[in-house]
C-alpha cells in the first residue's frame, strides 16, 4: 500500500511538471486522433464489407486496438529512451559528472513512463468507444444503426480532443471542436465512396 501511494505520489509528480504533461498531452491526443479515425475506417470498411454481425465488428476493432496501442507505447518508450539519454549525456558533460542513478535519471525514465502510457492510451480509447454500439447490435441496434451511431461516437470523440485542445490554448474551443469532428466525417465518406 505504502509502495502504491508512493508511485501515485510520483506520476502526481510527474503530471504537475508543464513538459511532462505537455508532451504526454500530445502522444495522447495525436494517437487518440489517429485511432478514432481508425476506427471509423474500420467500422464502415467492416459494415460495407458484409460483415454478418456486430461481435465480428468489435473482434476487428480490438486487434487495430491492439496493434495501435502496442505501437503508441512501444514506439515512443524508444523515442523516448533515445531522447532522454541523449538529454543526460549532454547534462553529463555540461556538469561534467556521471548521472546514472541520480534523481535527475530516474525522472526522466519516470517522464519516458508517463509519455508512452499517454502514447497507448489515446489509440485505445480513440478506437473502443466508437465500437460500443456493435455490442448491442441485435438487441438495440441493427448493424447499420450500429454504424451510425459509432461514427457518430467517433465524430464525437475527435471534437472532444478538439474542444480541449482549443480551449486550453485559448482558441475559440467549438472552431477547434469542429475541425477535428470534421476528420471523422471526412473519413466515413470516403470510405462509403471508396470503389468495392
Amino acid at each position: 500500500m505504502a509502495s502504491l501511494r508512493r508511485l501515485l505520489a510520483r506520476v502526481r509528480d510527474l503530471l504537475g511538471d508543464p513538459e511532462v504533461l505537455a508532451i504526454a498531452r500530445r502522444y495522447f491526443v495525436s494517437n487518440g486522433f489517429d485511432g478514432t479515425l481508425t476506427s471509423i475506417g474500420v467500422v464502415v470498411g467492416a459494415v460495407l464489407s458484409g460483415v454478418p454481425d456486430g461481435l465480428t465488428v468489435v473482434k476487428i476493432g480490438v486487434g487495430a486496438a491492439v496493434g495501435l496501442g502496442t505501437s503508441g507505447v512501444w514506439s515512443v518508450w524508444e523515442i523516448e529512451r533515445a531522447e532522454t539519454k541523449a538529454e543526460i549525456r549532454r547534462t553529463e558533460r555540461a556538469m561534467l559528472t556521471d548521472l546514472d542513478d541520480t534523481r535527475f535519471e530516474r525522472r526522466q525514465q519516470g517522464a519516458r513512463t508517463v509519455h508512452a502510457l499517454a502514447s497507448g492510451l489515446g489509440p485505445l480509447i480513440g478506437i473502443l468507444l466508437p465500437l460500443l454500439p456493435f455490442l448491442f447490435e441485435g438487441v438495440v441496434f441493427t448493424l447499420w444503426q450500429a454504424a451510425v451511431v459509432a461514427v457518430a461516437l467517433g465524430v464525437g470523440v475527435l471534437a472532444s480532443f478538439g474542444a480541449y485542445m482549443g480551449s486550453m490554448s485559448g482558441q475559440r474551443w467549438y472552431v477547434a471542436a469542429f475541425r477535428m469532428g470534421l476528420a471523422g466525417i471526412v473519413v466515413a465518406l470516403v470510405n462509403v465512396f471508396l470503389p468495392g
